[in-house]
């Protein structure tokens, strides 16, 4: 729900604007006044999503008010003259409603307000929507990773490896137990490899995910040949846990 304050010296506006947006269903009219000053000292110490503002009012009009709001809310101006939107929208308003205001611009009015104001949507969710909407290539994550012995060139499968890990400056893929020698440290793999299936629970260990047959504490045993057991970083357990559906 929208949450709005209205302003505009005549009564029976403020009355009708108010029934008219209630019955939107959409906003909760929380405050109205018909006096600029008054409207003024009200928002000073309150929140609101937006404000329906009338322009041309005795004492003060809405721009001279809007001026004097620090920091300036959200605006949908209201005025019986039309001669005044285009000082409407240069002071940046959300809206321009010529009275007396109908449905339809009311609701085109806060159909902009709820974009304003609703939730933002993740940069990486927009992203992902945007590749698929203009058919971009989705990222392919490698199927077999290089083994280098001596002058000959092992491919490895890398659902048969069961992790990967570093010792003595050199990084191995174990596949039934074995050590192959692969030409990437931890860290290149871990951004190489799919997420969904490798992780991270060391910094020397890079587990296959599908590979886990058990997990204590600080400890996953594999279902390899040797029922291999590889310690993990405590700061990796939760998220080991929640990769595995724990």
């Amino acid at each position: 729900m929208i949450r709005a304050f209205l302003v505009d010296d005549e009564p029976l506006a403020v009355r009708r604007l108010s029934r008219l947006l209630s019955e939107s269903g959409r906003v909760s009219v929380v405050g109205s006044s018909n006096d600029p000053i008054d409207a003024i000292a009200w928002l000073s110490s309150h929140t609101v999503d937006a404000v329906f503002l009338d322009i041309n009012m005795p004492g003060m009009n809405g721009f001279e008010m809007l001026r004097m709001l620090d920091p300036q809310p959200n605006i949908v101006f209201t005025t019986a003259y039309d001669h005044f939107a285009l000082d409407a929208f240069r002071a940046s308003s959300i809206d321009y409603l010529v009275k007396p205001v109908d449905q339809e611009q009311l609701d085109r009015a806060l159909t902009k307000l709820e974009r304003l104001n609703g939730p933002k949507e993740d940069p990486a969710d927009l992203l992902k929507r945007l590749e698929a909407a203009l058919g971009a290539p989705q990222l392919r994550y490698p199927e077999r990773v290089a083994s280098r012995i001596g002058d000959r060139i092992l491919f490895l499968d890398l659902p048969r490896v069961t992790h990967f890990f570093a010792e003595d400056k050199l990084t191995f893929a174990a596949v039934k137990g074995r050590p192959h020698i692969v030409d990437h440290t931890i860290s290149d793999l871990e951004q190489k490899l799919d997420p969904a299936k490798f992780y991270r629970i060391h910094r020397s260990t890079l587990l296959n995910l599908a590979w886990v047959q058990e997990m204590d504490s600080l400890l996953v045993r594999l279902k390899d040949e040797t029922r291999t057991e590889l310690v993990i970083a405590r700061d990796r357990v939760r998220g080991l846990r929640e990769r595995l559906g724990l």
